[in-house]
């Protein structure tokens, strides 16, 4: 399994801190905001990823993260880092695509790289084989968000962007993945009125097979791309880090 991270867009919610480089660059307390995403994915056991960011950002990433060398896997090993452009913001799907090539036959987990969460991802990893995982999170606006509609077992009945009267709470996070069909399933996608490819789409194919799975996350999640969520999860980092310190010092 290989990984993609979603670093693009132009970050116009962060205005004016964005005007001079990319959101995913931005720092989340002590590191920048791409780490996190990068080490989450490394820790879970994927040490193959390509980052897919915008034009004017390209070089800052590589600049920062080069091929990977300053990450390393569990076998002491470093890990590789390719790069991907988007043109222009044109969803998560035309990110997805963008990515082909480079996941090959493999299957793949995506992240969307302002996506912040504790949650370690290696179990559901190692038992995945077919069909499609999303990840979800309890919320108290859900009109903000993707949203899923779950039965007792956690098979996924309905999924919604954005909707005006969510059927739940439950949030679709920025982590999914996919069996290598999610490539096939983004051939003939339309645009949404928006103006992008959208995952929810993608999702919905999944559904109608029956081979989409719902994980809800345990632990903490931030998206943190507002000037409010952004400074949020840079204070749950600093006391999560603070508290981290002070346990292993006693």
């Amino acid at each position: 399994m290989k990984g993609i991270i979603l670093a693009g867009g132009f970050g116009t919610r962060l205005y004016p801190i964005t005007k001079v480089t990319n959101k995913h660059l931005l720092p989340i307390y002590n590191k920048p905001m791409i780490y996190y995403p990068i080490e989450a994915m490394v820790k879970a056991g994927i040490n193959r990823i390509i980052i897919i960011t915008n034009p004017p950002h390209i070089n800052d990433f590589v600049n920062l993260l080069g091929s990977g060398q300053d990450f390393k896997d569990k076998n002491g090993k470093q890990i590789q880092i390719v790069y991907g452009i988007q043109n222009k913001p044109s969803g998560i799907a035309d990110g997805l695509w963008i990515a082909k090539d480079y996941i090959g036959t493999e299957n793949c987990i995506l992240i969307l790289g302002d996506n912040i969460f504790w949650d370690d991802l290696t179990t559901h990893l190692k038992k995945f084989k077919d069909g499609a995982m999303i990840f979800l999170k309890e919320v108290g606006d859900p009109q903000r968000f993707g949203i899923a509609e779950i039965d007792e077992n956690n098979n996924v009945i309905s999924v919604a962007e954005k909707p005006k009267k969510p059927k739940s709470n439950l949030a679709i996070t920025g982590i999914y993945v996919y069996d290598n069909t999610c490539f096939k399933k983004c051939i003939g996608q339309r645009a949404s009125a928006r103006g992008e490819y959208e995952i929810t789409d993608i999702n919905n194919l999944y559904l109608k097979e029956g081979k989409l799975r719902a994980i809800k996350l345990k632990k903490e999640w931030f998206d943190a791309g507002t000037i409010e969520s952004l400074l949020e999860t840079s204070n749950f980092v600093k006391s999560y880090h603070e508290k981290h310190s002070s346990t292993t010092k006693n």
